[in-house]
């Protein structure tokens, strides 16, 4: 019997761009997950697989805007606030754009505005500021709830949903694969998290810091989850180089990460060998009883 899959993908900004190798991996081995679970730009990611467009889908239409700084600015442009008084709202915050907006400017119109119109079940996760807990969103508006997943603090305003204050779900739950692990007979989590690097040696600026203190947290976070149960396959692309908004450098992270398809096609074959295996054992373990 063939098994199901579940996937995860992580929360890591820019470096999430190598989740559409994952993506183009799974089309290749036609693997359609019955599952999907995302935080930050892994639920970004997610949608748009649980919206059933392909990797290919996804690395042509990524391509074709973030390959083209025009094309950024363009977005970008569209995105600035409506009013000035949108632009004064709550303080003069000119270093944090509205996600919501961001968002709406540059997702591919095959998401949909809900999670009821989706192909594929999905679960977006966020940070709950003042309940000081996860939140996990699978129904409802799709767009609101990406958008508090993805509200990376000091870029980004948080979200407010259901009378809720929500930031970056990266924050709680890096890679969710837990989410999921009922969901389907193989789990895939997907960690684009990274770490600090010394690039050339250099002093870390105050940005680089919050950011990399920020990629050691979330680590230590997976760490601890890993102790207490394991997604059956986790890949890891080798994305530490990249900063949080490195989007104009997709053509580099997509080239230097693409060996993960081969890596998670190795994995994907022994996680299906040793659960045949174990299927054949229980079904002689039951004969011989």
């Amino acid at each position: 019997m063939t098994p199901t899959f579940g996937i995860a993908f992580g929360g890591g900004g820019a470096r999430g761009l190598a989740h559409i190798h994952v993506i183009e991996a799974l089309d290749e081995l036609g693997i359609k997950p019955v599952a999907i679970a995302g935080s930050s730009i892994g639920a970004i990611m997610g949608a748009g697989m649980a919206s059933g467009m392909t990797g290919k889908d996804i690395n042509d239409y990524a391509r074709s805007i973030l390959g083209r700084r025009a094309e950024v600015a363009s977005r970008m442009w569209r995105a600035r606030p409506g009013t000035i008084a949108e632009a004064m709202q709550n303080g003069i915050r000119v270093s944090q754009f509205n996600v919501e907006r961001v968002l709406k400017a540059f997702l591919p119109e095959a998401i949909p505005e809900t999670f009821a119109e989706l192909k594929i079940p999905l679960k977006v996760t966020a940070t709950d500021y003042f309940g000081h807990k996860l939140a996990v969103f699978e129904d409802g508006d799709l767009h609101s709830a990406l958008a508090a997943s993805a509200a990376i603090p000091a870029v980004f305003r948080p979200v407010t949903r259901d009378g809720r204050l929500l930031i970056d779900g990266g924050i709680y739950n890096p890679v969710p694969f837990d989410l999921i692990e009922n969901d389907a007979d193989i789990i895939i989590g997907v960690d684009v998290v990274g770490a600090p690097e010394e690039a050339d040696r250099k002093q870390p600026t105050s940005v680089d810091l919050m950011f990399g203190a920020t990629q050691l947290m979330m680590q230590s976070i997976i760490a601890n989850k890993l102790k207490q149960c394991r997604p059956d396959i986790l890949v890891r692309p080798a994305v530490s180089r990249y900063r949080v908004l490195d989007f104009l450098k997709i053509d580099a992270l997509m080239n230097e990460t693409v060996d993960i398809k081969d890596e998670l096609k190795r994995q994907v074959e022994k996680a299906v060998e040793a659960r045949n295996s174990a299927a054949i054992k229980g079904r002689r373990g039951k004969q011989v009883g």
